[in-house]
């Protein structure tokens, strides 16, 4: 069966707003903790917001899965979408982990923390439209996770970690070094998302 008539089938526009809503919950966790590297708000203040921004996560993504289960026509096969929304889920969980972490760790965040936030944001807004797409241009799926793959994550990672253990190592050096850690397991479940997207696009195309 030809590529644009098996994407072309009618997608649940439903369905692709509750994955785009949980987008968005990843996008406000990222927000929040913006703003406790950059010290707008201490790491105290930034738990409790974090929480609430993670329980709606968690709402939303139970109402795309109790949809995906009732969901049939969609360019993009259930089991992919399924695995979409759990990566989602992931970058959330792994966002929370990262204000307690530094809250725990009493440590003056390293400026790179902030760079690699920033591209996390970056990366979930290329990940929206992508899945965006899933109903206003399914034959542009594939393309849009690429760009999400394409993302700066992981380069500006290497950078902050060289940055932070270009001096004598100590205690601060080694508390960064594990709250970086932490964004990069946010970057590799950003990768997995979109190559749930992608995998689901090309299996629709067979």
């Amino acid at each position: 069966m030809r590529l644009s008539r098996v994407l072309n089938r009618r997608p649940d526009r439903a369905l692709v707003d509750l994955l785009v809503a949980q987008v968005g919950s990843a996008i406000a966790g990222v927000q929040v903790a913006r703003q406790a590297v950059t010290q707008k708000l201490t790491p105290e203040q930034a738990r409790p917001l974090m929480a609430e921004v993670e329980h709606e996560g968690d709402r939303r993504r139970s109402a795309t899965v109790t949809r995906l289960a009732n969901a049939f026509a969609n360019p993009i096969d259930r089991e992919d979408l399924f695995r979409l929304s759990r990566s989602i889920d992931d970058i959330l969980d792994n966002l929370q982990d990262f204000v307690r972490e530094l809250d725990l760790f009493a440590v003056t965040p390293d400026p790179g923390l902030d760079t690699v936030l920033q591209a996390v944001g970056e990366g979930l807004a290329d990940l929206e439209v992508a899945i965006s797409a899933i109903a206003d241009n399914p034959l542009q799926i594939r393309a849009r996770s690429l760009a999400v793959r394409k993302n700066e994550i992981r380069r500006r990672y290497q950078v902050a970690v060289a940055e932070t253990l270009s001096g004598a190592p100590d205690e601060t050096t080694l508390k960064n070094r594990e709250l970086l850690r932490r964004l990069d397991v946010v970057g590799l479940r950003l990768g997995e998302a979109a190559d749930a997207l992608a995998d689901g696009a090309v299996k629709r195309s067979h």
